[in-house]
């Protein structure tokens, strides 16, 4: 199978040769290359190179556009900061001490330069690929992207005092997640991720009555595009299964400090699990063999549909033995 049509199945829940690879590399992948984060972060080109290096030496089925969250927010006019070895900053959120929401322009994903590299790096991905590879692209999630025009104290202290306004800054943020959504499957895309890990910080409360309908929102309008979507909120979100059960998302990741038997039971044998073997304890500072058999009970735990991933993003470091092990391909079990 290609690497493609075994990602096609296993969201469809269909037998496969062995479960996709998902791991969530961004600085790794630039720093096996040679590179830097910021030159990943700032230049499609490399971080194409490095994600397609990485997939053919691992064995990893979806080339990623991941890199950091603030490609709508120098869209909406924040100036943004390259490090070389870590995040992209945005030192002033665009909205810091206003809440004036007709001071932020609707960015356009087509002239908007960090959000039109991301286009090309799906562009890139297609013309190389063809159809043997599924292409993720991503777009930041309602509470996530307020959250970086206001900066996350204030959004949080927002989502208590000012609900109004907190509701509006996020429909304003879904619809410019979806503008950027849209030339992103133009461009080949056949998922998109969102990603909103703010929300693990939030009550069960607040996340269904504030979040949850904005993320709801953005999901049904990526699926009538004709998107497959993940959603990644990382952190503990336990608390949030209930409301996420019921955003219609295809693939939930799920981090290493929550329960894998308790998410599916909440979620549901529909859903594609992802994760959740701990990125440090588990990947850079474990073994190939526990890894392995992480990997292996996990799986046991939730069944299908089920595709491999740490709980989050594999960090910088990591020994290249731990990454082919995580990778090592575990075969299907109907």
């Amino acid at each position: 199978m290609t690497s493609l049509e075994r990602y096609q199945n296993t969201v469809q829940n269909k037998p496969v040769d062995f479960l996709p690879r998902l791991p969530i590399l961004m600085r790794y992948a630039a720093e096996y290359i040679g590179s830097n984060y910021g030159a990943c972060a700032s230049d499609y080109r490399v971080l194409v190179e490095a994600n397609i290096r990485c997939n053919t030496d691992f064995g990893i089925d979806q080339m990623n556009t991941m890199s950091d969250p603030y490609r709508e927010t120098q869209g909406f006019g924040a100036n943004i900061e390259y490090v070389r070895d870590g995040v992209p900053r945005c030192a002033h959120p665009p909205l810091e001490n206003s809440k004036d929401l007709d001071a932020l322009p609707r960015p356009d994903p087509m002239i908007a330069e960090r959000m039109r590299d991301r286009i090309e790096a799906v562009r890139s991905y297609k013309s190389k690929f063809a159809n043997n590879y599924t292409i993720m692209g991503w777009v930041e999630g309602p509470a996530a992207e307020a959250a970086d025009l206001r900066g996350v104290g204030t959004y949080l202290i927002d989502l208590i005092d000012d609900p109004p306004f907190a509701e509006a800054l996020m429909a304003r943020c879904v619809d410019t997640a979806i503008d950027f959504a849209r030339p992103q499957i133009a461009s080949g895309a056949d998922t998109i991720g969102i990603g909103d890990a703010i929300a693990s910080q939030v009550s069960p409360k607040l996340y269904e009555r504030l979040i949850q309908p904005q993320e709801k929102r953005l999901v049904t309008a990526l699926k009538t595009l004709g998107a497959t979507v993940r959603l990644h909120i990382c952190g503990n979100i336990t608390h949030l299964l209930p409301g996420i059960a019921d955003l219609g998302v295809d693939i939930v990741d799920i981090d290493h400090l929550v329960d894998m038997k308790t998410a599916r039971k909440v979620l549901g044998d529909k859903v594609v699990l992802t994760g959740n073997i701990d990125p440090v304890s588990g990947v850079i500072n474990g073994t190939p063999r526990a890894i392995r058999e992480t990997i292996l009970k996990t799986y046991k735990n939730v069944g299908n549909p089920y595709m491999v991933n740490a709980g989050c993003e594999i960090p910088s470091g990591t020994p290249i033995e731990h990454l082919k092990a995580l990778c090592e391909p575990v075969p299907y079990e109907a």
